[in-house]
C-alpha cells in the first residue's frame, strides 16, 4: 500500500472501498477531496478536531482539498431560522474562520484549503442543475425518503418536499465539483452510497479517471464523537444500538454535551469535570472515546499528570491500556478527566487565539443570538 493510501485511510471508520482507493491512487488521476458542512451553530470538537485532523491527512498525502460551505443545504434544513442571507454571512464569516482556526489547531496551513460556498457553485451554473436532474433520474423517491437521516431527521418523519431534494443535491455536489474522494462522518453514509450507485449511470458530469473511464467516488467516513451528557437510556439496550449511538453523538445544539473550539480553558475544564464517565463502560464512555479519537491519533500517547503523593504521572502508549487502567481502578475518573481537559486546553490554543479579536467574538455573539431565537 502506498504512503498516500495509508495516510488517507488511517483513523477512519470506513473506506468505500479500499480497493477503489488503491486503484485511484495508482491510476495517476489527480486526487480531489471534499467535505461539506451545514451552517448550524458553534464549531465543536467533532468538526474542529476530528474532521480537520482528517483533512490534514489528505493535504499531507498531496490531495486537493475543498471545504464546502453548504448554505443552500442549511436553508433547506431550517438552520439559523432558515434565513438565506444570515446563513450565507455566517458561512463565509464565523464558519469559514472557525474551520481555518481549527485547521491551524491540528497543525495545518489554511492556505492549502479551497473554500467553496454553495451559492457560488450553483449561481448561473446550468451544468450543476443538469447534474442534479441526472442524479435524481437514477434514484427513487423511496430512497430519498430513506436518506433524510443525513439531515438529522428520522426515517419516515413527515417533512416538506425540499428536504427530499437535499440528498440528491448532496450527491450532485460531488459530481459537479469533480470530487473523486468524498469525505464525511458516518451519519452521511447514505448519500455517499447513492453517489456510488449512480456513478456508472451518469451522463452529465460523470467522474472520470486519467484514462477517461467512469469511476465511482471513493467515500471515506471518519468516526463520530460522543457527547458529554449521560444518555436518556442507561444502561445501553441489548438490541439495536443505532438509535442509542445517535443519541450519544456530540451535538452543537446541546451546549453541555459539546466543547467548542474557542471555549475558554475554564469552560473546557468545567464541562469535562461534569461529563458522564461510567466506571464500568469503555465503549460508551465519552471521555475514553475522546482519548481514542482525539488524543492518540495526534500524539500517539496519553499522559496523565498526577501529584507524586497520588502515584505520579501515568503514560499510556495504546488506548486499550487507558481503558484497562480505568476499568480496573488504576486510573481514577478525576485524573482521567483532568488529563483530557488539559490536553484539550493546549490543543485548542490556536483556535482560541484566532477568536480572541473583538470582531471574531462579535461573530460568536451574533451566532449565539440567532440560535437562541
Amino acid at each position: 500500500m502506498s504512503d498516500a493510501v495509508h495516510t488517507i485511510s488511517k483513523n477512519l471508520e470506513e473506506v468505500l472501498t479500499r480497493e477503489d482507493l488503491q486503484r485511484l491512487a495508482a491510476s495517476g488521476t489527480p486526487l480531489r477531496h471534499y467535505i461539506g458542512f451545514e451552517i448550524s451553530g458553534r464549531i465543536h470538537l467533532g468538526t474542529g478536531l476530528v474532521c480537520m485532523s482528517k483533512v490534514k491527512d489528505f493535504v499531507d498525502a498531496g490531495v486537493q482539498c475543498t471545504i464546502f460551505l453548504a448554505d443552500w443545504h442549511s436553508w433547506i434544513n431550517d438552520k439559523l431560522g432558515g434565513d438565506r442571507e444570515t446563513i450565507r454571512r455566517m458561512s463565509t464569516g464565523y464558519f469559514a474562520e472557525g474551520l481555518k482556526a481549527s485547521f491551524r489547531a491540528v497543525g495545518g496551513d489554511p492556505s492549502k484549503l479551497n473554500f467553496v460556498l454553495g451559492t457560488d457553485l450553483y449561481h448561473h451554473n446550468d451544468r450543476y442543475w443538469e447534474t442534479l436532474i441526472d442524479v435524481s433520474k437514477n434514484t427513487t423517491l423511496a430512497r430519498m425518503q430513506r436518506s433524510i437521516t443525513i439531515l438529522g431527521r428520522k426515517e419516515g418523519e413527515s417533512v416538506d418536499f425540499a428536504k427530499l431534494i437535499y440528498p440528491s443535491m448532496q450527491v450532485a455536489d460531488i459530481f459537479a465539483m469533480g470530487v473523486n474522494i468524498a469525505h464525511a462522518g458516518m451519519d452521511q453514509r447514505k448519500a455517499h452510497v447513492v453517489a456510488r450507485d449512480v456513478a456508472s449511470k451518469m451522463r452529465v458530469s460523470p467522474l472520470l479517471d486519467a484514462a477517461g473511464e467512469k469511476i465511482k467516488p471513493v467515500c471515506v467516513h471518519h468516526p463520530l464523537l460522543l457527547g458529554l451528557q449521560k444518555p436518556s437510556i442507561w444502561p445501553p439496550p441489548e438490541a439495536d444500538l443505532s438509535d442509542f449511538w445517535a443519541s450519544m453523538k456530540m451535538s452543537k445544539s446541546v451546549n453541555v454535551s459539546a466543547i467548542f473550539v474557542h471555549d475558554t480553558p475554564e469552560e473546557i475544564r468545567q464541562k469535562v469535570r461534569k461529563a458522564f464517565c461510567p466506571p464500568d463502560s469503555a465503549q460508551f464512555n465519552p471521555i475514553l472515546d475522546w482519548v481514542r479519537k482525539l488524543v492518540f491519533p495526534r500524539d500517539g500517547e496519553f499522559v496523565v499528570e498526577r501529584k507524586p503523593e497520588h502515584g505520579g504521572a501515568l503514560r499510556f502508549s495504546d488506548p486499550a491500556e487507558v481503558d484497562e487502567a480505568f476499568l480496573s481502578g488504576k486510573l481514577h475518573s478525576a485524573d482521567l478527566k483532568n488529563g483530557v481537559a488539559e490536553w484539550l486546553v493546549e490543543a485548542l490554543a490556536p483556535a482560541r487565539e484566532a477568536f480572541a479579536a473583538p470582531e471574531r467574538q462579535a461573530m460568536i455573539a451574533e451566532l449565539d443570538a440567532l440560535i437562541s431565537r
